[in-house]
Order: C-alpha cells, then structure tokens, then sequence
C-alpha cells in the first residue's frame, strides 16, 4: 500500500495543493486538513479532506490523524506547527502512538522551542558558525534604548509567534522602534480581536480575544542587500534534499516573492546543513536570508515548515516532496519534469501590474495547468492573497 501523507494547514495558502501533487508523484496518497476555501480542497492529488475549525484546532487535527492514519505529517504554516506540538505535548503523557508520528514528521520535538525563538534560534546559529546579524532580545520598553545603542538604526524588531510577514517591522528613528515595540510587544484590546474576528471572518481572533498574551521582540541589526531562502526536506537532521534562490522581484517592500532565481550557493546549503543537524529537524522547512553587496548571506530568520519555494522540482536531490517521501519506502521513487528553467515566476503574483517586470518573457511560469480546480481557486482569490506564507523581508 503507497505511503500517507497527512497536509496540515490553518489557512488558504495554495503551496499545500502543490505540494499534494509533488508526493502523489512520488508515490504516496495525500490526504489533508485544510479550513473551507482552501484551493487544496480543490486538487485532484488528495484523497482526503479534512474540515479544519479555528474554535476547536486541536480536536479537528486529532480527528484527521486518526482517520488519515498518515505515515508522515506536513504542515505548511507556523500555526499548523505550534498545534502539533500542542497535541504532542497531549498524546506523549497518554504513550500514544499520534506523538511518535509528530516526532517522524518534526524531528526532534524539544528543540522546537528554540526554533520559533526568533532571538534564540539565530543565537544558536551564530554559536554554529553561521552569519547572522547582530540581534538582542527586547524584554520591555525601558530596555528598548540600550538596544538601539547596540544595534543601531535602522533596525529590525520581531515578534515571537507572528509569521506570514507580520510581526516584522523596520525602524529608522528611536520614535518608530518605540511605536513598533509597542504594537508588537502587547496584545490587541478585545474589541479590536473581537472585530476582527467579524470582518475577517477568521475565529483565530476569538482566541486572541479570550486569551490576549503578550510576546517577546527582539530587535535585529538591518542589513542591506536584496532577500535569498532555501527550502529542504530533512530526516532526523540530516538534509535529503534541498534549493537556494535569490529574490529578483518581490511584493511590495514587505511581500512574498514573484520571481526567484534558483542559485548553486554553498554558504546558504552549509547554512541549512547546520540548521537541521543542529535542531535535529524532520520534514520540510525554510530558511530567509539577505544578500549583501559582496555576494555574502546572513541568514535572518527559520521557517520550521513547508515553504513556497519547496514546491519546485528541479529534478534529483532539488524535488523536496519526492526526496522526503523516498525516506518512507524505496517504493517511492517518482519524480516530477524538472524545470530546466531557473527563473521561475510565481503565478499570479507575476502576471500582475508590476508583479514580474521584465523577467516575465524569458521565466518558467508556475501555472498548476495540471490541476485544473486548484487553477481556477488561485485566480479567485483576493489580489494578494496567494501564497502571503512566503513574506521576503526586504530591509529598507
């Protein structure tokens, strides 16, 4: 019988219909839990859909992977991750078997917490050898003036447990640090979440509203250059297969990427290397970067989650869905055309005004013409809203 994989998903990102295709190719049987809406709903690759509810996440995750029974679980945002370890931290006090299928789809569970550490992660990482720039946690307001005298300006704050491009804002005078530390630092009134919650027709706000929690910021030294990433599938830290692009035209200053260029760059794979070792990491993942004017990375933040870029297949050893899905069973051994093409344009952020520039003639274009439903639920979708996980932090 093919191998299951289990989609995880918290919102209407299409990268989980693309990633559905990618592991039917390979061999395996796609099943996936996604909220109304989603365009994976749509795809003819899963066998399975699970209805995703924001009020009750972990009782609607428990309920897909025991009716899924999945041999491996991928979840394609940060929320989608933080529940897992949720229902982890559950099912390893009962002995269950679900918390040993979290730990073959992550890795190592326990390092998670440094991981989504904004601060702690890239900490870990320039202790591994990595370059990263210089950054210090931000414990309250009064605290923020001795970090701009070490970091300097501009610079960049982060919030812990924001993702999808928020909770990231760039600074240029100690007025703006102060009005962005406070945004970020402490929670929304109710009201505010409760709004929300209606106008957006989004019930995580409810949670938000009955539980409102502070978050730690840390701020990070900008630098300049133009944004890298790689995206790689891991079994227990070590690295089966991975891609490096640079950035060519992005959304707006803080926004996904319309058109990447794949890249050969051995400081962004050792980089990647030391990120899954170190972390012990299973399954897909990401990494950010900024590329400075001497062709140098430093590596700014870790996505611990299938990201866009991981859905391209650039043929053995660059196809991440079929490389993981090989370390199920040596039965999976399928692949996808490799794009021959290193330019690639994401569609339909590319085809928009301004979206490719002149990179759109000569680019391979990411059109799903395989999957005709996902197609059409990707040109139905809000201007913007297609693939918003894959937020470049452009500085400046």
């Amino acid at each position: 019988m093919a191998n299951t994989i289990l989609l995880t998903a918290t919102v209407g990102w299409p990268s989980a219909a693309r990633y559905a295709g990618g592991f039917v190719a390979a061999g395996c049987a796609v099943d996936a839990l996604s909220p109304a809406g989603a365009p994976v709903r749509t795809s003819r690759y899963a066998r399975q859909h699970f209805d995703y509810r924001a009020l009750f996440p972990i009782a609607s995750l428990r309920a897909a992977i025991v009716q899924s029974h999945p041999d491996l679980i991928v979840p394609g945002d940060d929320r989608a991750v933080t529940q897992l370890l949720k229902l982890h931290r559950i099912e390893d006090a009962r002995g269950s078997q679900i918390a040993r299928l979290i730990e073959r789809s992550l890795g190592d569970v326990a390092s998670y917490g440094l991981v989504m550490s904004r601060q702690g992660s890239m900490d870990a990482m320039r202790a591994e050898g990595v370059r990263t720039p210089d950054s210090v946690a931000v414990e309250n307001e009064d605290a923020l003036g001795a970090a701009l005298a070490r970091i300097g300006l501009p610079a960049v704050l982060k919030a812990d447990g924001s993702w999808g491009g928020e909770g990231v804002c760039v600074v240029h005078t100690p007025q703006e640090a102060r009005t962005a530390f406070r945004k970020l630092a402490y929670p929304s009134p109710r009201w505010r979440s409760l709004a929300r919650a209606l106008r957006r027709k989004d019930a995580h706000f409810l949670h938000e509203a009955i539980a409102p929690a502070a978050r730690r910021v840390s701020m990070q030294k900008f630098v300049a250059g133009h944004p890298a990433a790689s995206g790689f599938a891991a079994k227990n830290g070590e690295i089966v297969a991975s891609i490096a692009y640079d950035v060519l035209v992005a959304q707006e200053t803080i926004g996904p990427p319309n058109v990447i260029r794949r890249v050969d760059c051995p400081q962004i794979h050792e980089a990647a290397r030391k990120v899954a070792r170190r972390f012990g990491l299973s399954g897909m993942h990401g990494l950010d970067f900024i590329r400075d004017a001497r062709g140098d990375v430093h590596l700014i933040e870790i996505n611990p989650r299938a990201t866009q870029g991981g859905t391209l297949p650039f043929g053995v050893g660059r196809d991440l869905p079929a490389a993981l899905a090989a370390t199920l069973s040596p039965a999976n051994c399928g692949l996808r055309p490799a794009i021959e093409n290193d330019v690639v344009a994401f569609f339909p952020r590319a085809w928009q005004p301004d979206g490719g520039g002149t990179w759109l003639p000569s680019a391979h274009h990411d059109i799903p013409w395989d999957d005709p439903a996902v197609l059409r639920a990707m040109l139905a979708m809000p201007a913007g809203a297609n693939d918003s996980e894959v937020r470049v932090k452009i500085y400046g």
